[in-house]
């Protein structure tokens, strides 16, 4: 099967590798333009851009994807799928484009989770599984017929990373054998129960700074849900403290929430709106993750003292 693939990160990188190595025909890697990035602001590709150019593949770089030339670029490929992950909403000029139509892979299993963050709201839920899907895509985002799907457990010590990278490596191969059962006309496509369906909307800035009234579980949900980037803060004598690792107990103490209750040299429980949070390691302004005993030896934390403000 002639296929072009559509992606930016690294949760896409595994299923670019997998289709290479398969009998499938990668006509075409379609990615994000060079952008200036990190400190040098030097030009950049994306993950999949970069792998593309590694494995010899025709990389195609694409800003407007609405646009005439881009419709005609990729219909000039005479692609039999597209397939997608981790990249941007396709508009309808390029669906009817490949023969069997466009096929996303989507870290949840649908139709729970739909939207940009599945991974990060399945943590801050504080699920115990989770999984991957891959549907035809339709115009509207997510909502497309399933073709497969595969569940994994979340496992406490997991945070978005650890996750995310679990996530793309069992995509990776759901990926192959949906292009194989397309290819053999062996998957047959079903359509998902719209009314279990859930939102998992994108992370916004304002929402990573740490609500000390909400319950322990629900602020290490966060915790987890935004490691190890962009990390979930707190304002620690009026500097960003970012919280990397926690834990949540359930005694609770009649302190008001972001309150220092019990510290020492190894630990540091803070009162929430419901439960205590142990902090495990951090991420201070301008120096580097630590773990609790490395920070406390220079910021000699008291009791009484209060986060967020």
């Amino acid at each position: 099967m002639k296929i072009v693939f559509m992606g930016n990160p690294d949760f896409a990188v595994p299923s670019l590798n997998k289709l290479a190595l398969s009998h499938h025909d990668i006509i075409g890697v379609v990615s994000n333009p060079e952008r200036r990035m990190g400190r040098g602001r030097q030009l950049q590709l994306t993950a999949v851009g970069d792998e593309a150019r590694r494995l010899g593949l025709p990389l195609y770089p694409v800003d407007n994807l609405k646009s005439d030339e881009t419709r005609r670029i990729l219909g000039e490929l005479k692609p039999d799928l597209f397939v997608v992950v981790a990249y941007r909403i396709l508009p309808k000029s390029l669906l009817t484009l490949p023969r069997f139509g466009a096929v996303n892979l989507h870290a949840s299993l649908l139709p729970r989770y739909r939207g940009a963050a599945p991974i990060q709201w399945s943590l801050i839920n504080g699920d115990a599984e989770t999984g991957i899907t891959t549907f035809l895509i339709q115009p509207k985002v997510d909502v497309g017929q399933i073709l497969l799907q595969k569940s994994t457990p979340i496992y406490p010590d997991d945070d978005a990373g650890t996750l995310s990278e679990r996530l793309s490596v069992i995509g990776a191969d759901l990926l192959v054998e949906t292009v194989d059962g397309l290819e053999r006309h062996t998957i047959e496509p079903r359509e998902q129960d719209h009314r279990l369906a859930t939102p998992a909307p994108k992370i916004h800035s304002e929402m990573t700074r740490i609500r000390w009234e909400q319950p322990a579980e629900l602020i290490h949900g966060w915790v987890r849900a935004l490691s190890p980037s962009p990390r979930a803060y707190t304002l620690c004598r009026g500097k960003r403290l970012c919280i990397v690792k926690s834990t949540p107990h359930a005694r609770s103490d009649s302190a008001l929430p972001g309150t220092v209750v019990e510290v020492s040299k190894r630990h540091c429980l803070v009162q929430t709106g419901d439960g205590l949070l142990e902090i495990l390691s951090v991420h201070p302004e301008g120096k580097r993750v630590m773990d609790f005993v490395s920070f406390q030896a220079g910021a000699k934390l008291t009791a009484g003292e209060r986060l967020g403000s």
